[in-house]
């Protein structure tokens, strides 16, 4: 049981307002742990909003410094910024809108050999990378060690996200299967993406991270949402689990995490 300061029950008043989160639901977000892989267009507005939600701990990796290019999406940077670790400047905006909060960052790439220990001890995980590779990896991770976690990508005016419970619901892989030939996809940086877009989908994935743990409302489990921002159309799609799923089955073919060949930018 957390008791609260005035000057918390202040700062989250209005979730203590409501129905489905007050006080009880607040004190689940102070002691949960939420981890955000990439810090950048999709993963900026989601540690922001974790950030400003009273998440107790979070975790946010990712290997790369900021770039000038970054700025027109990646919010949590600003152009003092150019060149700091990305994790260095998110911490920064994190801990000054919040210092109620943990964050522990980490500058590394995400790979088969380390994705285990990064995620463990954590209750959520939001991926915010920008390649099939690493997707793919998030979501074998998270079914292996049973993590709930919210994929999510962008690209051009499109956005598309999916919430998956692990061993309850269809999983990424139930979906989409393998990840598609190399070049198949164009990459952001080809076919480029309009930066509000990134705030969109990466404010859904903090919104899905706060309802999974305080276990408000209905999250997008077995549902895979789409939005195509020029006619500012949403679409949600039902989903059902693959019973032949190669990792989330009763029999799965996949039981070791493995790197899939890299390409850059599937829908961030």
């Amino acid at each position: 049981m957390i008791d609260f300061t005035q000057s918390q029950l202040e700062r989250y008043s209005r979730h203590i307002l409501l129905d489905s989160v007050g006080v009880e639901g607040q004190q689940k977000l102070l002691s949960s742990r939420v981890m955000i892989i990439g810090a950048g267009g999709l993963g900026a507005p989601a540690a922001l909003y974790c950030a400003a939600a009273g998440i107790g701990t979070i975790g946010i990796v990712d290997a790369d410094a900021v770039e000038i290019s970054n700025l027109q999406r990646q919010i949590i940077h600003f152009t003092d910024d150019i060149g700091k670790a990305k994790v260095a400047s998110a911490r920064e905006k994190m801990e000054a809108i919040n210092p109620d909060v943990k964050v522990e960052p980490l500058r590394a790439f995400v790979n088969a050999s380390n994705i285990s220990d990064i995620i463990d001890g954590y209750d959520f995980v939001i991926d915010g990378t920008d390649n099939f590779a690493t997707k793919f990896l998030i979501n074998d991770a998270c079914i292996m060690k049973g993590i709930p976690f919210s994929h999510g990508g962008i690209l051009r005016f499109n956005g598309q996200t999916m919430t998956v419970l692990p061993k309850e619901s269809a999983c990424y892989r139930c979906v989409f299967h393998k990840p598609p030939p190399k070049n198949m996809i164009p990459t952001c940086s080809e076919a480029g993406v309009l930066g509000a877009i990134a705030g969109m989908l990466g404010t859904i994935q903090a919104a899905e991270a706060l309802k999974c743990i305080t276990g408000a409302g209905e999250i997008l489990a077995d549902a895979l949402l789409t939005f195509d921002a020029l006619p500012m159309n949403f679409r949600k799609v039902k989903l059902q689990k693959n019973p032949k799923c190669a990792v989330c089955s009763e029999n799965p073919s996949i039981t070791v995490l493995q790197d899939e060949e890299q390409q850059v930018c599937d829908l961030k």
